[in-house]
């Protein structure tokens, strides 16, 4: 059982996130790891990256948005409730050296997956800038702590209700105009990650996206995690789920998940008419 300690609905009350005491996990968790939680004893397991972890206080933070029936019971959930199952860190961490001058670009809840990697690169001496995306202010999350975890900070929002009207490709291409980039560390939707690492490869600049496959182990037994990397197949939850950006097949990513996604959409359909 993990208790959740704070709660709080973010964009709308479409993105949630949650603070749960996890003692063990919050000493060992490094950035990029995740865990793998599970509402109840009949719900489905669910991986979400950290978006935070508080040795002090024994806690981690995830960050999700409600997309299915698994999500949705997530969101039911309260300050003072427990969750069923709660299992990590899982995946190999980041690497995280002084590499120079790197770019780190989030879109949608990839933002909070972000965040942990860029404060520990700004830490290890490199100079960070950031790019946040989102369709408009309203759904941005972490500017805030984005802000403070970064050299300096873009945000793009789709309508140009905040930031520069248009998509991170476009600061993305800029920046990398303007001066020798060392890194690229691009997390958020198969396209925009798809996007960002199509245009590094232009600039032959080293590009990590962070995947998320369909889960259900964690360790690499079940083998639903399956991508294509290069002429490999890599199973997200132990070689990742970081991955070169330039090596990744986004385009069978994306179908696999779309059949997935459509699924989710139903389930959630359905749990929301059971509940009225």
């Amino acid at each position: 059982m993990a208790k959740i300690v704070n709660r709080e609905e973010m964009a709308q009350g479409t993105i949630i996130l949650n603070e749960i005491e996890a003692p063990r996990i919050s000493q060992k968790a490094k950035p990029g790891q995740f865990v793998i939680l599970q509402a109840d004893e009949t719900g489905e397991r669910i991986p979400l990256t950290m978006a935070d972890t508080n040795p002090d206080k024994g806690t981690i933070t995830i960050i999700y948005m409600v997309v299915g029936k698994s999500t949705a019971r997530f969101k039911d959930l309260q300050v003072g409730d427990e969750f069923y199952a709660l299992i990590g860190p899982l995946g190999k961490p980041t690497h995280i050296e002084n590499f120079g001058k790197v770019i780190c670009v989030g879109g949608g809840t990839g933002i909070a997956v972000l965040h942990p990697i860029t404060r520990a690169l700004k830490e290890a001496g490199n100079d960070v800038t950031t790019i946040l995306g989102s369709r408009s202010y309203d759904l941005l999350i972490m500017e805030e702590q984005m802000n403070a975890a970064s050299t300096n900070l873009h945000i793009c929002t789709d309508d140009g209700s905040h930031g520069h009207h248009g998509f991170v490709t476009d600061v993305l291409k800029d920046v990398l105009e303007k001066g020798d980039i060392d890194l690229v560390v691009a997390i958020g939707p198969i396209p925009m990650m798809k996007f960002c690492s199509l245009i590094t490869k232009e600039y032959n600049t080293k590009t990590f996206v962070s995947l998320n496959p369909i889960m259900v182990d964690g360790t690499g037994m079940c083998g639903c995690c399956r991508v294509s990397v290069g002429n490999d197949t890599k199973f997200a939850c132990v070689d990742g789920p970081e991955f070169d950006g330039h090596k990744v097949d986004f385009d069978e990513l994306s179908k696999r998940l779309a059949s997935y996604l459509d699924d989710e959409k139903k389930s959630l359909e359905a749990y929301e008419n059971c509940k009225a």
